[in-house]
């Protein structure tokens, strides 16, 4: 079983400031399919998710797992889209999943803390990098995050791969790795955040446990939940922006919006816009507005 060590919520709006989600109209099964996207306009306004909190434009990446390569391509498409918004509030917000299964977690990870001192930007927890904390800190795990795609992340940070097998010792696993984890990666992970709430929308890495108020979620929830929210159709109090479970393309439902499109195996890193005209699914060189079902 994967244990959970001490995690933070963090909270933004216009201002900062703690600030719980607002509620919305009831949620249907609905899926929103890429021609609805791609074929959307402003015409498609008066049925738009709602805006974000002004001043606010908000950028919400899914779920990396080691792919350097698209991190970079995804970032130079904020960069390029932002310009068009002069002086308002920019903020990313990086769902979690950073590492794992791809080739290049460390180097991800580095880009983001890099990322963070450029812009404004807020990174949420996955349960890839819990079990990375798990482990790190003593639990035992290593079979469980190797299922999972674990040895990718530890060759990233150097650890040798004689030390990969069956025969050696979690511990002696752990103290090499323990070494080569940079400080600043170690504090980028304890740091990393449960959800962020703005204003009609709350971004988390999996989803949350219908009937249960945002403060009252169970971090097992946050990072871990799958049937119980996906199967949902009803009103989660806000509209949840998450990862964690990988569909073909983003899935834009009334309730939920999940923009895990499975970056590792499929080469789509997915991120949307949300400004005062909705959601918007970035593309590579145009923002289309999406239709809420």
């Amino acid at each position: 079983m994967i244990g959970y060590s001490i995690f933070r919520s963090v909270i933004l709006n216009e201002t900062s400031q703690i600030r719980l989600c607002r509620r919305t109209g009831s949620g249907t099964g609905k899926q929103l399919s890429m021609h609805d996207i791609l074929g959307g306009g402003s015409e498609v306004l008066a049925k738009a998710y709602p805006p974000a909190p002004e001043p606010l434009v908000v950028y919400i990446v899914g779920d990396i797992h080691g792919r350097l390569d698209l991190l970079l391509e995804m970032q130079e498409r904020i960069d390029k889209d932002k310009r068009q918004f002069g002086t308002r509030q920019v903020v990313e917000i990086y769902l979690g999943d950073y590492i794992d299964r791809g080739a290049d977690s460390a180097g991800v990870v580095s880009r983001l803390i890099e990322r963070g001192s450029e812009v404004q930007a807020r990174f949420l927890r996955g349960n890839h990098e819990q079990l990375l904390l798990d482990f790190f800190h003593g639990g035992d795990c290593l079979r469980e995050w190797r299922a999972v795609g674990g040895s990718a992340t530890l060759l990233s940070y150097g650890v040798e791969p004689d030390l990969l097998t069956r025969e050696v010792r979690a511990d002696a696993v752990r103290r090499t790795f323990k070494e080569r984890v940079p400080n600043a990666h170690q504090q980028f992970y304890l740091e990393s955040g449960s959800y962020i709430s703005i204003g009609a929308y709350v971004a988390v890495h999996a989803g949350l446990r219908p009937g249960v108020r945002l403060e009252k979620q169970r971090t097992r929830d946050l990072l871990g939940i799958r049937s119980d929210f996906l199967d949902h159709t009803g009103d989660f109090g806000c509209i949840v922006v998450h990862g964690h479970t990988p569909v073909p393309e983003p899935d834009l439902r009334r309730n939920r919006i999940n923009i895990d499109t499975g970056a590792f195996a499929t080469n789509r890193l997915t991120c949307i816009r949300i400004n005062a005209e909705g959601v918007g699914v970035l593309l590579e060189d145009s923002c289309r507005i999406a239709e809420r079902p």
